[in-house]
């Protein structure tokens, strides 16, 4: 590809975007214009795939709305959208969810993925005494 597109697509791609997977249910707050308003709107499902690279990377998120099952597909890198939340990951053993399509009620709940927990950045590195069982910095 010729050097002049590389440095023109780049300089689109964002860089503040939260890593999301198959599974996981976001919401995404996406810019709507009306005649000259323009407001923010929430989109909140399950994303049931990724697909593509770069700038044409997008992901499909679905959500049951009045019964009915809907399917928006967002780009990542669209000026259209606001933000990406991440709500919950889901547990899930396959790269597309559209198995999901025909479920209705509880059996579309994906488990939980357990997520590790965090310490704060400032914090030093501990060790357990075993005579005491007490927390000692390690300098």
């Amino acid at each position: 590809m010729n050097l002049k597109i590389i440095e023109f697509l780049a300089a689109k791609l964002k860089k503040d975007l939260p890593n999301v997977r198959v599974g996981d249910t976001v919401k995404v707050t996406v810019k709507i214009k009306e005649g000259t308003k323009e407001r923010n709107q929430n989109y909140e499902g399950v994303v049931l795939k990724v697909k593509g690279s770069g700038i044409n990377k997008t992901f499909t998120v679905r959500r049951v709305f009045q019964g009915v099952g809907v399917e928006r597909v967002f780009f990542f890198h669209s000026p259209k959208i606001e933000k990406i939340t991440i709500i919950r990951s889901g547990k899930t053993r396959r790269a597309k969810l559209y198995y999901l399509r025909e479920r209705v009620g509880k059996s579309t709940k994906l488990k939980e993925k357990e997520r590790l927990a965090a310490e704060p950045e400032n914090s030093l590195p501990k060790e357990v005494i075993p005579e005491e069982g007490k927390l000692v910095e390690i300098t």
